[in-house]
């Protein structure tokens, strides 16, 4: 299933952040205005792109094996295996995977991201975090709400600054799912490496692209009211759960999951 509006073209005139997150990754999905972004980026941007994929990896793993058969992807971006569903239907054939995204050539991709196990279930919605309750509304032709979700936002909410409502939007995302779902976070630092930081926010102004890096403090309202799991809001690479052991690569991304009680 495919669903959501609008059905906009895809603009080769601006940079969109999916296609410069999918040059980042090493993708073919992008145009010469989104690899002139990139380009501009300190190098160490390609580490917090891998880290961010990483994270999720490894979150999504853990997840699955606690039980939590349903999720919603917010930010999709142009699909790169393995993809969250299939991390999660290894272990759980029958788990249920909303993915959403605003830039139309995800949208060209969405076959990619429907492929599930036959006792499974994926969809994708085109449709704007800005507007959580349009996702909420298709998500739930796919998802019961009346059992755990977890909902993924990897990377994106940095893309909303301060005076466009990030928490309000994501705390109406969070106050729809039932007790015993949880959220899942990756969010750019503002703190970590300011130097860097600054660059990356300066690159990105100058293709149209505001940003809204935050601190740890900052990142960590996003967690209001919800129990963390351990090891609670770090870097994406000291973040792990049974998986790979927590590393000391340098990394400007914060990332944390936390269970709605």
């Amino acid at each position: 299933m495919t669903a959501g509006t609008p059905k906009a073209q895809v603009d080769t005139s601006k940079p969109h952040p999916a296609r410069v997150y999918d040059w980042l990754l090493g993708g073919k999905d992008n145009y010469e205005v989104d690899r002139q972004v990139g380009e501009r980026l300190p190098a160490e941007s390609k580490d917090g792109a891998r880290q961010n994929r990483a994270f999720m990896h490894r979150a999504a793993a853990w997840l699955a094996g606690k039980g939590v058969h349903q999720f919603l992807d917010i930010g999709t971006g142009i699909p790169t295996e393995p993809n969250l569903h299939q991390i999660v239907q290894r272990s759980l054939p029958t788990a249920r995977v909303v993915y959403a995204d605003n830039d139309p050539i995800v949208l060209r991709h969405a076959e990619a991201l429907l492929v599930s196990t036959p006792e499974g279930s994926t969809a994708y919605i085109e449709a704007d975090v800005r507007k959580p309750q349009d996702i909420l509304r298709y998500a739930r032709a796919t998802l019961d709400f009346d059992r755990p979700i977890a909902l993924s936002l990897i990377a994106l909410m940095h893309f909303v600054p301060d005076d466009q409502g990030p928490y309000d939007i994501v705390s109406s995302l969070v106050d729809v799912l039932p007790s015993g779902s949880y959220l899942v976070l990756s969010h750019a630092a503002s703190d970590l490496v300011p130097e860097l930081s600054d660059k990356v926010v300066a690159e990105y102004a100058k293709g149209g692209i505001r940003l809204g890096f935050r601190t740890h403090s900052g990142v960590g309202r996003f967690f209001d009211g919800l129990d963390m799991v351990e090891p609670g809001l770090v870097t994406a690479p000291a973040w792990f759960k049974d998986t790979d052991a927590p590393t000391d690569e340098m990394s400007g991304i914060y990332a944390g999951v936390a269970r709605i009680p």
